[in-house]
């Protein structure tokens, strides 16, 4: 959650920041209204931004398909898990409710360790971090090195572009994948790995069907990425594989169909024509979702870990697969998996509510989801499964990735 966030800034009006920012930097310079065609003529420019209002539900009676895609049944199927974890009465997870506190503690513990007292300082979890990794300001960089004649709406339109397509890009790298910055030489893996290689790749113009302009994503670039150019981008070889390449591919083909399918992204379908539209909720992914599980809140049942333990072992006869630190295995589609990420967008709305009690945060100061994440549940996640997996650093149930799954 949090795209487009960024450290020191709270998780309000994200565009809106970054705007008056872009605003700040290029005075009052304005978007043209028309641009010169080769022979003179003057043609019109993509339709202004503008404010999407969400649509309501599908009714799942007449679309059940598009009902269980939309936000609305994300909240409401997942109170459902959610309702059947508190009486621990899950398919594929014993609950156990005495280890909420102290898996809200810890939580807390590694807020405390990092921002006491200064607790407004937590930046909301989001994009910008990962691309900041190592303390250097890249997205900083990226605006002051566009031209002043590149005006503010430009300027968010870009980092919109650039933020959407490198958090699709985000899937899970695997263990062995890493990325070695053109720009500074430094090794980074993981979603500070894809960040900055997708932020490199943007710069090289990479997602841009216009040659003259680098700096965007459109559905002409997305359209001609093949495998191949992905590959080279992501510096993806046979002694460094990324889990799910071609699936990556995929998701931005189907993403320039939705780019040029719908008059929401003007004639030059980019994902930066929509400003406002926010649909924020936990992401289940495994660091938090795994912070669930090392913390013993939540345990895989026996029949599934057995289940997941053989398919971890078949999985690992593949060449370039983990071998060691054996965790259940399961594909993306598994009801293990589907069960244990509906699970955690519930639990992780708990522990906000006690981690605010135990902060002693109250009002405007408390913490908001995206914070607690950055500060908490995501970081603690991810120490939890250095710690207990230190050689693999994997979480405590594996995803057969191809490339789509977050």
């Amino acid at each position: 959650m949090g795209l487009f966030n960024r450290k020191g800034s709270k998780a309000t009006s994200d565009v809106d920041s970054v705007t008056s920012r872009a605003s700040r930097t290029t005075s009052n310079l304005q978007s043209p209204a028309s641009k010169k065609t080769m022979n003179g003529s003057s043609a019109a420019l993509p339709p202004p931004t503008f404010n999407a209002p969400l649509p309501p539900p599908p009714d799942p009676n007449h679309d059940p398909a598009a009902y269980l895609r939309s936000i609305y049944a994300v909240r409401e199927r997942s109170k459902y898990v959610h309702d059947k974890a508190k009486r621990n009465q899950l398919v594929h997870f014993d609950v156990d409710s005495s280890k909420f506190e102290e898996t809200a503690a810890y939580v807390v513990s590694i807020i405390k360790r990092d921002f006491a007292p200064k607790y407004h300082t937590i930046p909301p979890h989001g994009r910008w971090q990962h691309f900041e990794v190592g303390g250097r300001a890249r997205i900083d960089q990226l605006l002051t090195s566009w031209p002043s004649s590149v005006d503010a709406q430009e300027r968010t339109r870009r980092l919109l572009d650039l933020f959407l397509v490198s958090v699709l890009l985000d899937a899970g790298a695997g263990t062995q994948w890493s990325y070695k910055s053109k720009e500074s030489g430094k090794t980074y893996r993981r979603s500070e790995g894809l960040a900055v290689a997708s932020l490199e790749m943007f710069k090289a113009g990479y997602f841009s069907g216009d040659p003259t302009e680098p700096y965007q994503v459109n559905a002409a670039g997305l359209t001609r990425l093949s495998p191949g150019q992905l590959a080279i981008g992501l510096q993806v070889t046979d002694a460094n594989p990324i889990a799910g390449l071609e699936g990556r591919v995929g998701l931005l083909a189907r993403l320039a169909e939705a780019l040029e399918g719908s008059e929401y992204f003007g004639s030059s379908s980019r994902p930066g024509n929509l400003l406002g539209v926010e649909l924020l909720t936990g992401l289940p992914e495994y660091r938090n979702g795994g912070l669930l599980i090392d913390t013993g809140l939540v345990t895989l049942k026996a029949a599934d870990t057995k289940r997941g333990i053989d398919a971890y072992k078949h999985n690992a006869m593949v060449k370039g697969q983990p071998c060691m630190e054996v965790v259940p295995t399961f594909g993306a589609e598994d009801d293990v998996v589907v069960e244990w990420r509906a699970l955690t967008i519930g639990f992780l709305d708990d522990l906000l509510v006690e981690v605010n009690r135990m902060l002693k945060l109250e009002g405007s100061k408390k913490l908001s989801l995206a914070q607690m994440l950055e500060a908490g549940s995501w970081k603690g996640g991810r120490e939890l499964a250095e710690v207990s997996r230190p050689n693999t650093k994997q979480p405590p149930i594996m995803i057969l990735s191809d490339g789509t799954v977050f």
